[in-house]
């Protein structure tokens, strides 16, 4: 027997990085069900332009139930001036080709990760969706 919802969205508020050399963790939340990942958007509070040698990299990564979990289930390097994110406008962030990747257990927590390359760009913040489908 399967129960509602079907579909959740884990929604989280995410701090800026405004000095380029600094990363960030936020955790996002634990998965309420058994699910899957369907989808993972960015809205930045500023635009995003990538630069191809110093840049930023969003992760999405599933740190499991004990926290110790490297898994990354959706992520997307800013490494060209055409990655872009427009202020204000959800950016989808590529998930895994890893299937297994896109799968959590009922506890498992989510982190946002947000790593300068480089000497990197900053970071305006802004809020992460993640899209999510009980299994």
């Amino acid at each position: 027997m399967t129960t509602a919802p079907f579909v959740q969205v884990i929604e989280r508020n995410v701090p800026a990085v405004s000095t380029a050399g600094n990363d960030d963790d936020t955790v996002l939340g634990q998965a309420p069900f058994d699910c899957v990942v369907t989808k993972v958007e960015y809205v930045a509070e500023a635009a995003i332009t990538g630069a191809a040698t110093n840049h930023r990299t969003f992760s999405l990564v599933n740190k499991g139930q004990s926290g110790s979990g490297t898994a990354t289930v959706a992520t997307l390097a800013f490494d060209s001036g055409s990655v872009t994110a427009a202020a204000n406008d959800e950016r989808a962030i590529p998930l895994s080709g890893t299937e297994e990747n896109l799968e959590l257990a009922a506890g498992d927590t989510l982190l946002w990760r947000s790593v300068h390359v480089g000497t990197g760009i900053t970071d305006p913040g802004g809020v992460v969706r993640v899209t999510i489908s009980r299994s």
